[in-house]
């Protein structure tokens, strides 16, 4: 299964979960619910995840048998294709509905269903040093998060969505920066009321 196979190719490449967790861009508990098939990466992680480990994604996703090393690229999945997926700047929050505003045009992205995605250009460094001001985040529209996703929330009516990781501690949820600079926030109560999940966080690329 998937989640042997990863876990075989990461050992062989000698890389520790926490390791593979920072080439990735994820976090440490994604790689170890993958290794224990809790959860699975989306395709696109699944094609970085074969390039770090030097493997394919047909021989990690147990298509192939004898795959050559390197050779990830878009064909890995014949499901899922090409598609131009718009590009937002802010994400708020109003009238029990998300808006999407500032259009920055389109990118692409190996989705398989496009209409449940979009991009946002990550403002401020509160999550540096993993992603930076004016990197692209491909986020996929849900309103519910797993502890420890990465996810972009919308706290208040007149909140702007913010990317931050999202943590479940008893009764509260805590958004925390990367940014050591920056303060957890945490929402309990009522207060829970006013978050607004627009979707987690499946990939991030470099400034563009």
């Amino acid at each position: 299964m998937f989640a042997e196979r990863l876990k075989e190719a990461r050992r062989a490449k000698k890389y520790s979960q926490a390791e593979l967790s920072h080439r990735l861009g994820v976090t440490q508990q994604a790689v170890g619910k993958w290794e224990t098939g809790r959860s699975t990466p989306d395709p696109q992680t699944v094609a970085q995840l074969a390039e770090i480990l030097d493997t394919t994604a047909d021989a990690l996703l147990g298509l192939r048998e004898n795959s050559v090393p390197g050779a990830v690229g878009r064909n890995a999945f014949a499901s899922f294709g090409e598609y131009l997926i718009p590009v937002v700047g802010t994400v708020r929050a109003g009238y029990g509905a998300l808006a999407f505003e500032e259009d920055y045009g389109k990118e692409y992205a190996s989705v398989k269903d496009p209409q449940n995605y979009f991009y946002l250009v990550v403002k401020g460094d509160s999550m540096e040093p993993r992603i930076s001001d004016g990197d692209l985040a491909l986020v996929r529209r849900q309103t519910t998060l797993d502890n420890g996703d990465l996810g972009v929330m919308v706290y208040g009516l007149d909140g702007e969505g913010t990317l931050k990781k999202y943590i479940q501690r008893g009764n509260a949820v805590v958004l925390h920066p990367f940014n050591p600079a920056y303060e957890d926030l945490v929402i309990k109560g009522e207060e829970l009321d006013h978050l607004y999940i627009a979707g987690k966080v499946v990939e991030t690329k470099a400034k563009w």
